[in-house]
C-alpha cells in the first residue's frame, strides 16, 4: 500500500507558487496518511530507539567510528526513511548543546537518506526535516561553516521534490528590507544549480526582492554570497533558456530577467569591483561573467568600455587569474553575440593583456592553473573568430622576440587558435608560415616543444602543403635527430621529463602526422627519404624508418604508380644504392637508438621494388629472418659478431639474385663514397669496409675491383685500430674470388709512390711521422694475413713464401707493440692457411725453424709479469700450425719451445687469471688453450713412454712449485697431456709401460695439494696412467676397469679440504694404485713418493706418507727387504716431527702396553689433564685396534662412568640461591675416553657386541648432564688454554655425552639414525632443558627407522629405569620408549605389549612429565600401530580421559597431552567404546575453547572437530546439540589472534558441518575454509548466516544469545566478531523471528560495545545497530 501510493505523493510534492491541490488528489493524500500511520505507530518507537543509540555515539572520538555510525544511520533510513529523519530531527531538537560538528555529520546522514529516498517521503517529514534545517543553517551568524553547509544541503536534497515547501520556508527568512542570513542565499544559489526548471520561475520575484539588499550589505563577506547567489541564478537561467523545449513554461525570455540583472550588475560593478577585498573583487568577476550574457544588449554595449577595463585590470591585483580569465571569456562571448562594435576598440589591451596571461611563468600544474590557461585561450578563440587580422598582427611580430616566455607563450596562443579557428585561419596560412622562420632557429628546449607542437597543428589543418611546409618537416627530423635523453628522475609533480623532452614529443608528432593526418601522405612521401644519408641525421633514423614504412605501406596500396620513386624527378633523393647501403650499415648494431636496426630493415623490405625489381620475392624469404632472429634477442644476448655474419650472407645473397655486374659496381661505387661518413662511428665503418669487400667479391670487373681496393688503400686511415681490421677484412673477403688482384693492389701499393724513396720495403717519406710508418706496415701485414686466411687454400700456398711472408720477415726486428701483434695475428692466420691446405703434406717450408725462433723471442720479449697483449697466445698459435709442417723440428728446439712457452704462462701471477681460478680473464684461458694445444702437437710427434715422460719432466718443476697456482696450472696441462697420449695410443705389440711408477709417484702425492683443482686434476692423471697401463697390456679403449673407476667416485670427495676426508681418500687412491701396479714398478714408485716427504706442501707430504702406509699394507709381501728401511725412515719422522703422519708408530707402541696391561693403561689416561690433549687422544684410539682390547677397555670405561654420581649440587654465595649441579670429574673423564675409542674405526665389531648397555649408558649420561656445568678449575683452564695441541672438541658435560652417543652410532653403521637426527636439529636439542623430550623422541624415531633389529635388547635396558632416582633419567627414558609406539616396527619385533605395559606402569608416577608422556606414547599407537587401536580402545580412552581430569591445575599439560591424543586416536576406536566418553569429553573440553592459552585452544577445538569427524550413526542425535552450542564460539574464534586456533576452528567447522544436514552451508564451509586460504571474514560470515537463517531460523536467538556471551571476549577481534555476526544473523532473518531475541538485551549490549575502548570493536557495534531495523 504504501509503494503504490508513493508515485502518487511524487507528484503532489512540486508545485509552482499559487497553485493548489484538487480534491480528488486531497482525498487519495489523506488516505495515504491514514496507512501510513497505522503501520508506523508501532515500528516509530524502535526506530528511534535504535537511532538515539547511534547519534549518542556520533561523539565517538575514532573518525572511522563516527563514519560507521552515520553508515548504521543510512542504513536505518535506507528501510525506513521517514521515521529515520524524524529520529534524526527529534534528536538534533532535543540536544541543543551537541557540538557542531557532530550536528554536522548527523545532517549529512539525514541528507545521504533524503538523495536516496526523496520520492518516498511523506509531505509531513518533508515539512518537518524543512523547518529542522533551515533553523539549523541559521542559528549561528557564522559564515561559510560546515553546519550551515550541511543544513543547507539538506534542504537543497528535499528541494529536488518539494521545491514549494522549501522555498516557502527559505523566503520567509528572505524577506524585503531586511539583510537574510548568508545560508539562505548560499541555499537559495544551491537549489537554482541543482533544480534549475522548477526554480527559474521563482526568480523574478527573489531578484527583485534582493536588489535594494544589496545596497544593504556591509560585510565583505556577505558580498561575496550575494555575488555567488547571483552567479548561480544567472547559470540557471542561461541553463533554463538553453533548453527551452524540455523546460515546464517555455515562453520565459531573456528580457525578463534583464531590468533585475542589469541592477545587481550596476551595484556589483560600480561599488563591489572596487572593493579591497580580493575574495570580494573575484566573487564579483565570477558573477558579472554569466550576469553579462542576461543584460539587454544597449546596456551591454554601453558598459563594454568600462567593463573590459576594469576586469583587465584586476589580473594586476590578482595572483590566481582562473576566475577572472573565465569571466572575461563570458563577457567577450556575449559581446560578440551581440555584434558589440566595442570589440574593435578594446582589443588591443584585451590582446596585451590576455598574452601576457599566456606568457606567465607557471610554477605549477595544478589543475586551477591549467584551467586558468585554458580559459585564457578560449578568450583567444573568440577574438580569433571575430578579428583574426588583427589577433594574428598582434601576435606574429612576437614570434620574433628573444624572450623565451613571450615565444613560447605565442607559439601556445598560435596552436591554440590554428585548431580552434581553422575556418579563420586558413586564409592566413603563407603569413604564419613565413612568421615561424626566427622561431624554427630558436635554440631554447622550450621554444622548440612548443615549435613542435604549433608544426603538429599546421599539419591537421593543411599549412604544410603550402611553399615552405617542407621546412617545417625538416624542423620536425631534425629535433628527431637529437641526442637520446639519459633516464631521468620524475619532476617534483611527478612529470616523466625524458617523456616530456623535445626529441620524444618531436618524434611522437613525426609518427602521428605521417600515420593519421592522410593529407600529409603526399608531403612527407618520398621527401622524408632526403633524410635517410645525411649523418646528421642518424639519431632520427628510427622513427623515420617507422613513418617511411607507414607511408610507403599507404602508396603500395594506392598502387605501383604511386609507389615507384622518380629518381630523375626527385634529384634530392638517396639513390637506390646509397639507400641500401646507409640502411645496412645501420642495421649491424641493430639495438642503438631504439632499435634501428629492425626498423631499417623492414623500410629496406617495403622498397624493394625502388631498389631493384628482382628483390622482391628474395626479401620476402630472407628479411623476415632476420627480423624474426633481432626479435628472440636482446641488446645483451646478441652477439654483434654473429649479427654481422648474417647480413654479410643477406648482402651475398641479395648480390647473387640481382646479378648484374653495373648494378654491382655502382652499390660498391656508393659504399666507398659513405665510408667517410662513419668516421665517428668505428663499429659500423667496420661492417662497411666488410660489406665493400662481400659486394666487390661478387662484381664481375677486375678492373673496378682493382680501383676500389687501390683507393681504399690510398684513402684509409691507418691510425684508427679499428680502421686497421676492416680494411684487412674488406681484403680478405675480397680475395675469395679475386686472389691475384688483391695480392696485385698490395704489391703495388707497396710500390706506389708513397714508397718511392725507401731503400727497403717499409721505408717512407721522411716527413711521415715513425708512428704512421707503423700504422701502415701494421695494416698491410693484416691484409696480408685476412687475405691467406680467406682466400682459397689451393691458391695461397703457391704465394705463401713469395709474396706474402716476404713482406712480414722484414718487420720481425720491429718493437712497437701494435705491429709486432700484427704480425704475429697475421703469421697466425698464414700458419693455419698452410696447414689447412690439402697439399700441406707435400710443402717443405724452409723457413719453419727461423719463424718459430721469431716466435720465441717475441713470447719471451713479453713482460714475465703481466698478460696485456694476445701476443703470447697468437704465437703459440702459430708455432702449432707450423709444426705439422715439414721439416721437422731438431730435438734442442722443441725443447726451447716448451720450456719457453711453459715460462711465459706458467710465472704469470695469479692475478692474470682471476685469482684462483675464480672470475678467470678471458685472455688468459685463451692463452692457456693455446699453450695446450701446442703441447699435445709436439707430443703427437713422439707418441711413446719416452716421449711423455720427456713432457711431463718438462712440467716437474711446476708440478713441485711452492706457489699453488703454479702447482694447478701445471697439474691442468699434466691432465690435457695424458689425456691426448691415451686418446691417441695405438698399441701395436705388448711392450711394458716402463716408467709408470715414477709418472704414478710424481702425481700421486699432489692428491692432497691445498688447492681444490690441483688435487682433482692429480686424481685425473693416475687415472689416466692406470688405463695407458691396461693400454699398453692389450686392453681396448673402451675397457672400463672397475678398480681404476674408483678414482672418479674418489675425484669428488677431493672438494672438501678437511684433512680426515682428505687423506682417508688419499688412502683409497692408494689402494687402487697398488691393486693395478706391476710389481716390477712398486719400487720405483715407493721411491718417486718418498721424495715427496720433503714437498713444501705439508699435504702432500702427507698425503705422501698415507700412500706409503697403504702401499706397505697392501703390497708389503713384495717388500720384504726393504720393510727395516721404510719402518727406520718412519720412526725417524716421528723423532723430528709432531706430524700426523709420524704419530702411528707411538700409537702402536701404546696398543702392546695396553695388550698387557690394560686396567693399568686406562686408569693411567683416565688420570690425564682435562680436556685431554691430541696426542691423549691419539693413544685412546690406539687400543681401539684389536677386538678383545677393545672390549676391555670400553666395559672398563663404562664401570667408571657409572660407578659415582654424575654431578653434585652446589650453591652461589647467596643464600636462597638456586643451587649449580657440577659435574664429577671421573664420569666426565671416562665420557670423553669413551668418546675417543668410539671414533676408531676398528671398534666397530666390540661396539655391535656391547651396544644395548653403551646406548642405554649414554643415552642416561646425557639426559642427567643436561645444565650441569664444569668445575670451576676446569671453565679457568678452558678459558686459559691456547695450547695447539689441545683437541678441539668441547669439554661441557652434556657436549661430551652427546659426542660419544653420536660416535656409537656412527660406530655401530647407524649414519643413517645419525644423519635422521642432525636433519631434525636432534642433537642441539638433547642439550638443552627445553627441547630434551624432542631431542629423544627424534632419536628414537630414527632407531625405529635405520635400527629396528636392535630395539629389543634396548628397550630392556631403558625399561629398568623405571624406578630411578633421577626425574630426569625416568623422563628420558619415558620420552624414548613412548615415541616408539609411533613406528609400525614395535609390532614387528613383539614390542607392543611390553611397552604398553611399561607405560602403564607410569601412569602413576609422581613426575607429572613423565604422566605427559606416557599419555603421549598411548596416542602414538595412532600412528605407529592403528590396527590394534581397536583392540586396545577401552585401555586408552580410560588413559586419556584420566588425563583430562589430571590434577587441580586449570592448565595442566598433562590435560593438554590427553586432548592432542584423543584427536588422534578417535578415528581409530570402537564407536560403542567412543559412545561411552563422548558426552564427558564433550563437556570436559567445552571450556578450554575460551582458555588463555593458545595450546589449548587448540587441541580443545581440534579435538571438538576429530569428535565431530568420529561421531556417526546413534552418537549423531546425542552429539547434535553439542555441534550446535559449539557453532558460534568455533565461528568467532575465526577471528582468533593466533593462527593455529583460526585453523583449527577451520577444520572443526568443516567437520561440524555434515550434522546439521544443510548443503548450502556446506558448500559455503568448504568453498571458504580451505586450509591455507585466507578468509574474507565478513563475506564468509555473512555467507554463513544467510544459510543458517534460511534453514535453521529457529536458532535465532539462541546464536544470538551466545553472541552476546562474546561482546566481553578479551580478544579485540572477537569482540568486534561477535556484534558482526549478530548484524548479519539479524540481517537475515525474517522479521516474524524477532521474537526469538531479546532487543532489549541487546540494545543495551551494543550500547555498552560503542564504549568499548577498540575503535573496531565500536565500529561493527554500531553497524549492527544499524541492521536492527530488520526487526521494526
Amino acid at each position: 500500500m504504501l509503494r503504490s501510493s508513493r508515485p502518487s505523493a511524487c507528484l503532489l510534492s512540486s508545485r509552482p507558487p499559487g497553485t493548489s491541490w484538487s480534491a480528488g488528489e486531497e482525498a487519495i493524500h489523506a488516505h495515504t496518511g491514514q496507512a501510513e500511520a497505522e503501520s508506523t505507530e508501532m515500528t516509530r518507537p524502535y526506530i528511534k530507539r535504535l537511532s538515539f543509540t547511534l547519534l549518542d555515539s556520533i561523539t565517538d572520538k575514532d573518525p572511522m567510528v563516527q563514519e560507521q555510525v552515520c553508515s548504521a544511520l543510512c542504513s536505518l533510513g535506507d528501510a525506513q526513511p521517514d521515521e529515520t529523519l524524524h529520529a534524526c530531527e527529534e534528536y538534533l531538537r532535543q540536544h541543543d548543546k551537541l557540538a557542531h560538528p557532530y550536528r554536522t555529520k548527523i545532517l549529512r546522514a539525514m541528507e545521504t537518506v533524503l538523495s536516496s529516498h526523496i520520492h518516498d517521503l511523506d509531505k509531513d517529514t518533508a515539512g518537518a526535516v524543512i523547518l529542522l534545517a533551515t533553523s539549523e543553517m541559521t542559528r549561528t551568524k557564522e559564515l561559510d561553516c560546515d553546519w550551515q553547509q550541511a543544513a543547507g544541503s539538506v534542504l537543497v536534497a528535499v528541494g529536488k521534490r518539494f521545491t514549494n515547501q522549501v522555498m516557502e520556508e527559505v523566503l520567509s527568512r528572505f524577506q524585503p528590507g531586511m539583510l537574510p542570513h548568508s545560508s539562505v542565499l548560499h541555499t537559495l544559489a544551491n537549489l537554482s544549480v541543482s533544480n534549475a526548471f522548477d526554480m527559474v520561475p521563482f526568480l523574478p520575484s527573489i531578484l527583485s526582492t534582493m536588489l535594494p539588499m544589496l545596497s544593504m550589505a556591509k560585510q565583505d563577506a556577505l558580498k561575496v554570497v550575494f555575488c555567488g547567489a547571483l552567479q548561480h541564478f544567472s547559470e540557471s537561467i542561461l541553463e533554463y533558456l538553453a533548453n527551452l523545449d524540455q523546460a515546464p513554461d517555455p515562453t520565459v525570455r531573456k528580457d525578463t530577467f534583464g531590468a533585475d540583472i542589469f541592477g545587481a550588475y550596476d551595484v556589483l560593478f560600480h561599488h563591489w569591483l572596487q572593493s579591497r577585498d580580493a575574495k570580494l573583487r573575484l566573487a564579483v568577476v565570477a558573477a558579472l561573467g554569466p550576469m553579462s550574457h542576461l543584460l539587454p544588449s544597449e546596456r551591454l554595449e554601453e558598459q563594454l568600455p568600462k567593463l573590459l577595463p576594469a576586469v583587465l585590470g584586476l589580473y594586476k591585483k590578482h595572483a590566481e587569474a582562473f576566475q577572472i580569465s573565465k569571466s572575461l571569456g563570458q563577457i567577450l562571448e556575449a559581446a560578440v553575440n551581440v555584434s558589440s562594435r566595442t570589440l574593435e576598440v578594446q582589443l588591443d589591451a584585451l590582446l596585451v593583456a590576455l598574452h601576457a596571461q599566456i606568457c606567465v611563468p607557471v610554477e605549477s600544474s595544478s589543475p586551477l592553473v591549467m584551467n586558468s590557461q585554458k580559459e585564457v585561450l578560449r578568450c583567444f578563440t573568440v577574438l580569433a573568430c571575430c578579428s583574426p587580422d588583427r589577433l594574428l598582427a598582434f601576435l606574429l611580430p612576437r614570434l620574433d622576440t628573444s624572450n623565451e616566455r613571450l615565444r613560447v607563450g605565442t607559439l601556445q596562443i598560435l596552436r591554440h587558435i590554428i585548431n580552434s579557428a581553422a575556418a579563420q585561419m586558413e586564409a592566413k596560412q603563407p603569413f604564419i608560415l613565413s612568421s615561424m622562420r626566427l622561431p624554427l632557429l630558436d635554440t631554447n628546449d622550450k621554444v622548440k616543444r612548443a615549435v613542435v607542437q604549433v608544426i603538429s597543428a599546421m599539419a591537421h589543418h593543411g599549412y604544410l602543403e603550402q611553399p615552405g611546409g617542407e621546412v617545417m618537416v625538416e624542423y620536425i627530423v631534425q629535433q628527431c635527430a637529437l641526442p637520446a635523453e639519459e633516464p631521468e628522475k620524475p619532476g617534483p609533480d611527478g612529470e616523466d621529463l625524458a617523456a616530456d623532452s623535445v626529441r620524444a614529443v618531436s618524434i611522437r608528432t613525426l609518427y602521428l602526422v605521417s600515420t593519421t593526418v592522410d593529407r600529409m601522405n603526399s608531403v612527407l612521401w618520398p621527401y622524408l627519404l632526403e633524410f635517410l644519408t645525411p649523418v646528421r641525421f642518424t639519431a632520427a633514423l628510427t622513427p623515420l624508418c617507422r613513418s617511411l614504412v607507414h607511408l610507403a605501406l599507404k602508396r603500395q596500396e594506392a598502387g605501383a604508380d604511386d609507389f615507384l620513386i622518380q629518381y630523375n624527378a626527385n634529384a634530392n633523393l638517396p639513390s637506390p644504392f646509397a639507400m641500401t647501403t646507409r640502411l645496412l650499415v645501420v642495421s649491424s648494431n641493430p639495438y642503438l637508438g631504439d632499435g634501428r636496426g629492425a626498423a631499417s630493415l623492414r623500410l629496406l623490405k617495403v622498397m624493394h621494388q625502388n631498389i631493384h625489381p628482382f628483390l622482391g620475392q628474395r626479401w620476402e624469404t630472407t628479411m623476415p629472418m632476420l627480423l624474426e632472429y633481432l626479435d628472440e634477442h636482446t641488446e645483451e644476448s646478441l652477439s654483434l659478431k654473429e649479427w654481422e655474419e648474417k647480413l654479410l650472407m643477406f648482402l651475398r645473397d641479395t648480390l647473387a639474385v640481382v646479378s648484374d655486374n653495373i648494378w654491382i659496381c655502382q652499390l660498391s661505387q656508393e659504399m666507398c663514397k659513405q665510408l667517410p661518413s662513419y668516421s665517428g662511428t668505428p663499429q659500423e665503418k667496420n661492417f662497411l669496409y666488410k660489406c665493400i669487400g662481400t659486394t666487390l667479391g661478387a662484381a664481375s670487373s677486375k678492373e673496378v675491383v682493382r680501383k676500389h681496393l687501390r683507393e681504399l688503400l690510398e684513402t684509409a686511415r691507418y691510425q684508427e685500430e679499428a680502421e686497421q681490421e676492416g680494411l684487412a677484412c674488406c681484403f680478405g673477403i675480397c680475395a675469395i674470388t679475386h686472389l691475384e688482384d688483391t695480392l696485385a693492389q698490395l704489391e703495388d701499393f707497396v710500390r706506389s709512390d708513397v714508397f718511392r724513396k725507401s731503400t727497403g720495403i717499409f721505408s717512407i717519406f721522411k716527413d711521415r711521422s715513425e708512428h704512421e710508418v707503423e700504422r701502415m706496415k701494421s695494416c698491410l701485414i693484416l691484409c696480408y694475413g685476412h687475405v691467406a686466411a680467406q682466400a682459397p687454400r689451393e691458391l695461397v700456398l703457391a704465394r705463401v713464401e713469395s709474396d706474402i711472408l716476404r713482406s712480414m720477415f722484414q718487420c720481425f726486428n720491429t718493437k712497437d707493440p701494435a705491429l709486432k701483434l700484427c704480425l704475429v695475428q697475421s703469421l697466425c692466420m698464414v700458419s693455419q692457411a698452410m696447414c689447412s691446405s690439402a697439399q700441406a703434406s707435400s710443402f717443405h717450408f724452409l723457413r719453419k725453424t727461423e719463424l718459430v725462433t721469431q716466435m720465441m723471442e717475441f713470447i719471451r720479449a713479453e713482460p714475465p709479469d703481466c698478460l696485456r697483449t694476445p701476443i703470447r697466445k697468437k704465437a703459440m698459435l702459430a708455432c702449432t700450425y707450423l709444426v705439422n709442417l715439414e721439416p721437422a723440428l731438431e730435438e734442442q728446439t722443441q725443447a726451447d719451445v716448451v720450456h719457453s712457452c711453459l715460462h711465459s704462462v706458467m710465472a704469470l701471477p695469479p692475478e692474470a687469471e682471476g685469482g684462483d681460478g675464480v672470475g678467470r680473464e678471458p685472455l688468459y684461458l685463451d692463452t692457456v688453450c693455446a699453450l695446450e694445444d701446442l703441447l699435445t702437437r709436439l707430443l703427437r710427434q713422439n707418441m711413446t713412454p719416452q716421449g711423455l715422460q720427456i713432457m711431463v719432466e718438462h712440467l716437474s718443476p711446476w708440478i713441485k712449485s711452492p706457489r699453488g697456482h703454479e702447482r694447478a696450472r701445471a697439474l691442468g696441462l699434466g691432465a690435457c697431456l695424458l689425456e691426448f697420449f691415451q686418446e691417441h695410443l695405438l698399441v701395436s705389440t705388448l711392450v711394458p709401460f716402463h716408467n709408470l711408477g715414477l709418472l704414478v709417484g710424481l702425481f700421486a702425492p699432489r692428491c692432497a695439494d691445498t688447492w681444490t683443482t690441483t688435487r682433482q686434476k692429480a686424481v685425473g692423471c693416475v687415472y689416466s696412467l692406470l688405463y695407458l697401463q691396461l693400454g699398453y697390456e692389450g686392453f681396448s679403449r673402451d675397457h672400463r676397469d672397475d678398480v681404476a673407476e674408483r678414482l672418479l667416485t674418489l675425484q669428488d670427495g677431493l672438494v672438501n679440504a678437511d684433512p680426515t676426508i682428505l687423506f682417508h681418500t688419499c688412502h683409497s687412491i692408494a689402494q687402487v694404485i697398488a691393486k693395478r701396479l706391476p710389481s716390477d714398478q712398486l719400487i720405483s714408485l715407493l721411491l718417486t713418493v718418498f721424495e715427496s716427504l720433503g714437498d713444501p706442501d705439508k699435504n702432500c707430504s702427507r698425503a705422501a706418507t698415507v700412500m706409503i702406509n697403504c702401499l706397505l699394507k697392501e703390497r708389503g709381501n713384495v717388500l720384504l727387504e726393504k720393510v727395516p728401511e721404510i719402518v727406520s725412515v718412519l720412526r725417524a719422522k716421528l723423532r723430528d716431527t709432531q706430524e700426523e703422519h709420524v704419530l702411528p708408530a707411538a700409537q702402536h707402541s701404546v696398543y702392546l702396553l695396553a695388550s698387557q696391561h690394560c686396567e693399568a693403561v686406562v686408569s693411567s689416561l683416565l688420570g690425564s689433564p682435562l680436556p685431554f690433549d691430541s696426542h691423549t687422544c691419539a693413544l685412546w684410539r690406539a687400543l681401539a685396534v684389536e677386538p678383545g682390547l677393545t672390549a676391555q677397555v670400553l666395559e672398563l670405561l663404562l664401570e667408571k662412568m657409572s660407578k659415582d654420581v654424575p654431578f653434585k649440587e652446589s650453591r652461589a654465595f647467596l643464600l636462597g640461591s638456586t643451587a649449580d649441579r657440577v659435574a664429577t670429574l671421573l664420569p666426565l673423564a671416562a665420557t670423553c675416553a669413551l668418546y675417543e675409542v668410539l671414533s676408531a674405526p676398528s671398534s666397530g665389531t666390540v661396539v655391535l657386541e656391547l651396544y644395548p648397555q653403551l646406548f642405554a649408558a649414554l643415552l642416561l649420561r646425557v639426559s642427567c648432564t643436561v645444565g650441569v656445568q664444569l668445575p670451576r678449575n676446569l671453565q679457568a683452564k678452558e678459558r686459559r688454554s691456547t695450547s695447539p695441541a689441545r683437541a678441539a672438541r668441547n669439554l661441557d658435560p652434556c657436549s661430551s655425552a652427546v659426542d660419544a652417543l653420536q660416535a656409537l652410532l656412527l660406530r655401530s653403521g647407524s649414519q643413517d639414525m645419525l644423519r635422521c637426527v642432525e636433519l631434525e636439529r636432534g642433537w642441539e636439542l638433547l642439550k638443552t632443558s627445553a627441547g630434551h623430550e624432542d631431542g629423544v623422541a627424534q632419536l628414537a624415531s630414527s632407531m625405529a627407522k635405520y635400527a629396528g633389529p636392535r630395539l629389543p635388547p634396548v628397550t630392556k635396558a631403558l625399561a629398568c629405569t623405571q624406578n630411578s632416582v633421577y626425574e630426569i633419567q625416568r623422563v628420558t627414558s619415558t620420552a624414548f620408549l613412548a615415541e616408539l609406539l609411533s613406528s609400525n616396527v614395535v609390532n614387528d619385533l613383539m614390542l607392543l605389549e611390553p611397552l604398553l605395559d611399561n607405560l602403564t606402569a607410569r601412569l602413576k608416577d609422581s613426575s607429572a612429565s613423565v604422566r605427559r608422556l606416557v599419555l603421549r606414547g598411548l596416542a602414538n599407537m595412532a600412528s605407529g600401530s592403528p590396527d590394534k587401536v581397536r583392540a586396545h580402545g577401552p585401555q586408552l580412552l580410560t588413559a586419556m580421559v584420566s588425563g583430562l581430569d589430571d590434577g587441580d591445575e586449570p592448565h595442566s599439560p598433562v590435560a593438554l597431552e590427553a586432548m592432542v591424543g584423543l584427536s588422534r586416536l578417535l578415528d581409530l576406536v570402537e564407536p560403542w567404546d567412543l559412545r561411552l566418553v563422548l558426552l564427558h569429553t564433550t563437556i570436559r573440553i567445552r571450556p578450554f575453547f575460551d582458555s588463555e592459552k593458545v595450546e589449548f585452544r587448540t587441541a580443545s577445538i581440534r579435538l571438538f572437530g576429530h569428535l565431530n569427524k568420529a561421531c556417526h550413526g546413534d552418537c549423531e542425535d546425542v552429539f547434535l546439540e553439542q555441534v550446535v552450542g559449539g557453532l558460534v564460539p568455533l565461528l568467532l574464534h575465526l577471528r582468533d589472534p593466533q593462527v593455529p586456533v583460526a585453523s583449527a576452528c577451520k577444520f572443526a567447522l568443516c567437520m561440524c558441518v555434515p550434522h546439521l544436514e544443510c548443503a548450502e552451508l556446506a558448500a559455503a564451509f568448504y568453498k571458504y575454509l580451505q586450509e591455507g586460504r585466507s578468509v574474507h571474514f565478513g563475506e564468509f560470515l555473512n555467507s554463513t548466516c544467510k544459510h543458517l537463517m534460511h534453514h535453521f531460523p529457529d536458532l535465532l536467538g539462541r546464536l544470538v544469545s551466545t553472541n552476546l556471551f562474546y561482546f566481553k571476549s578479551s580478544w579485540d577481534d572477537v569482540r568486534a566478531a561477535a556484534p558482526m555476526f549478530t548484524g548479519f544473523l539479524v540481517l537475515h532473518a525474517e522479521p516474524e523471528q524477532k521474537t526469538q531475541v531479546d532487543l532489549e538485551q541487546l540494545i543495551v549490549a551494543l550500547q555498552l560495545l560503542l564504549k568499548d575502548p577498540v575503535p573496531g570493536v565500536r565500529e561493527k557495534a554500531a553497524e549492527t545497530l544499524g541492521r536492527l531495523v530488520k526487526f521494526a
